[in-house]
C-alpha cells in the first residue's frame, strides 16, 4: 500500500510548524471547487523573518533554499489546519517561489527546488506540481523566500 502523506511526514521525522496566522485581512487558506489556495508563506523564527535581506547578497542561496522548503512545510501546515488532515490533498497543483534577490542574481530556481523537493518527499509524484520560481526586489518584512501553493483536495 502506498503510505499516505500523515505517513511519509511521520516517516521522515517531519514535524509541521503551528499554522499561520494572518498578518491582514486575508485567509491563509481559501478552498473552492475542489482546489485550496494558500496565501504567500514567509519563515518567521520567534516572531521576526528567518534570515532577512536579499538572497546572493545578504543571504546565501543555500540558506535560502532552505528558507523554500520551511515556507512549503508552512503551506502543508495551513493546508492541514483548513482541511483537517493532508491526506485529503489529491495533488499538488502549483507553486510560485518568491525569491528576493540581489542585482544580478538568477539562480532563483534553485532557491525554488527546496520547496518542490519537500513536496515530492511528502507526496511522491502528485507532489511534483507546476513551478514557477521568481525574483523579486523585496518581499514582505524584508523575508528572503515566499512560498505560495495550490493544491487539489477532497
Amino acid at each position: 500500500m502506498v503510505p499516505t502523506p500523515t505517513e511519509r511526514l511521520r516517516a521522515l521525522g517531519v514535524e509541521l510548524p503551528p499554522p499561520p496566522r494572518p498578518a491582514g485581512t486575508y485567509s491563509p487558506v481559501v478552498v473552492e471547487r475542489g482546489l485550496a489556495w494558500v496565501a504567500g508563506q514567509i519563515v518567521l523564527e520567534e516572531g521576526r523573518v528567518a534570515h532577512p535581506g536579499l538572497v546572493d547578497r545578504d543571504v546565501p542561496a543555500d540558506t535560502a533554499r532552505g528558507l523554500a522548503r520551511a515556507a512549503a512545510l508552512q503551506a502543508l501546515s495551513a493546508l492541514r489546519a483548513e482541511l483537517g488532515s493532508l491526506d485529503r490533498i489529491r495533488r499538488i497543483v502549483r507553486v510560485a517561489v518568491w525569491v528576493a534577490s540581489s542585482p544580478g542574481f538568477g539562480r532563483q530556481h534553485e532557491v525554488a527546488n527546496g520547496a518542490t523537493e519537500v513536496l515530492v518527499e511528502v507526496f511522491g509524484d502528485a507532489g511534483r506540481p507546476a513551478r514557477v520560481a521568481l525574483g523579486a526586489a523585496g518581499l514582505p518584512l524584508n523575508a528572503p523566500v515566499e512560498v505560495e501553493l495550490w493544491a487539489a483536495v477532497d
